[in-house]
């Protein structure tokens, strides 16, 4: 039988603002700012090839920051409650990318209800098997999107299936929420992503002028992480599989045409100066986006897009065949296989 958690109103708090810059929500890690910048192509191999399904290319050489999902949780609460980042864990070691994708396929496409969404993976997953039990009040925060909603509604389930009376309570941007997470008055937990979160702390404990120390490694990001949460009274969990982070996609007929799955392949395939990439202004400029896919992978480009940061331009644009490849989100439902 599911369990139901209850869920609060959204969470009100006075204007209590970390010094620190957001680094953004997740998958924020890029793009550039530049507008269109045109050229003409010196080959056709990689032109754009129409296709309803999208597909991401591996980022084989980490050029993003691992922003894996990650149970951040009031130390206070942690230490009291034993049985409770056990259970959170068990969803990390369980959640996987692919799940995210078919979770927002699931209430943007299918327009299920987030908390349905969530029961139904909990207990399709098993997750909730041999968990050690605890007691108590426990409010897990999520921030008003589709995914952090699911994946609060996750955590509340499983917690309830450990023992706690728990239920969830919508949020708003990082700056809000992180000091109410801190102090545990009104959230004690909040999947949180790793990279994202970590620079944030980062600039926090040490200054906006602070030098990252997030990357592309998850286990030396989380590494990293501990110390600065330690300093705040926060605990990290293990994080997941599970990320939502920049990524690079391609139709399903162009991937299968060149017969390429990695950002590597793609640019072995592509030396041509064929492809068109699509993405969000600031894309030109910004490390993990245009730049990056330069200088990383060596890939050419014959033309760059404006479009949007993985929204329905960019896809829509790779759908039509009018884009090579575009930046997208490596969660989103539109991923999701048909």
């Amino acid at each position: 039988m599911r369990r139901r958690t209850r869920v609060l109103p959204p969470l009100a708090l006075a204007a209590v603002l970390l010094t620190a810059t957001a680094c953004g929500e997740s998958g924020s890690s890029g793009s550039d700012g530049g507008g269109a910048t045109g050229g003409t192509a010196s080959g056709e191999a990689c032109a754009p090839v129409a296709g309803e399904q999208l597909v991401v290319l591996e980022d084989d050489r980490d050029l993003q920051n691992a922003d894996n999902v990650v149970p951040a949780v009031n130390a206070a609460t942690a230490q009291a409650s034993p049985a409770l980042l056990p259970a959170l864990n068990a969803v990390s070691a369980a959640m996987t990318t692919e799940d995210l994708i078919e979770l927002n396929a699931a209430v943007d496409v299918d327009r299920q209800s987030a908390e349905d969404v969530a029961a139904g993976w909990v207990e399709d997953s098993g997750v909730t098997d041999g968990l050690e039990q605890g007691s108590g009040a426990v409010t897990v925060g999520g921030a008003n999107f589709t995914e952090s909603t699911v994946l609060a509604n996750v955590y509340a389930e499983v917690l309830t299936a450990a023992g706690f009376d728990a239920s969830v309570r919508e949020v708003g941007n990082r700056e809000l929420y992180l000091p109410a997470l801190i102090s545990g008055s009104e959230i004690q937990v909040f999947p949180e992503y790793l990279s994202t979160a970590t620079e944030f702390l980062n600039r926090q404990v040490n200054g906006p002028d602070a030098e990252p120390v997030a990357s592309g490694d998850a286990q030396a990001t989380a590494t990293a992480l501990q110390p600065l949460a330690e300093q705040v009274g926060l605990v990290f969990g293990e994080p997941s599989q599970a990320a939502d982070q920049n990524a690079f996609a391609v139709t399903q007929e162009f991937a299968d045409g060149l017969g390429v799955t990695t950002l590597s392949e793609l640019a072995d395939a592509c030396g041509d100066g064929s492809l068109v990439l699509g993405g969000p202004a600031e894309c030109p400029d910004r490390p993990f986006c245009r730049p990056g896919l330069e200088e990383t992978y060596g890939l050419q480009f014959a033309e760059f897009r404006e479009l949007d940061a993985g929204g329905p331009l960019t896809k829509a644009a790779l759908q039509q065949g009018e884009v090579s490849i575009g930046l997208v989100f490596s969660s989103d439902g539109a991923l999701a296989q048909g």
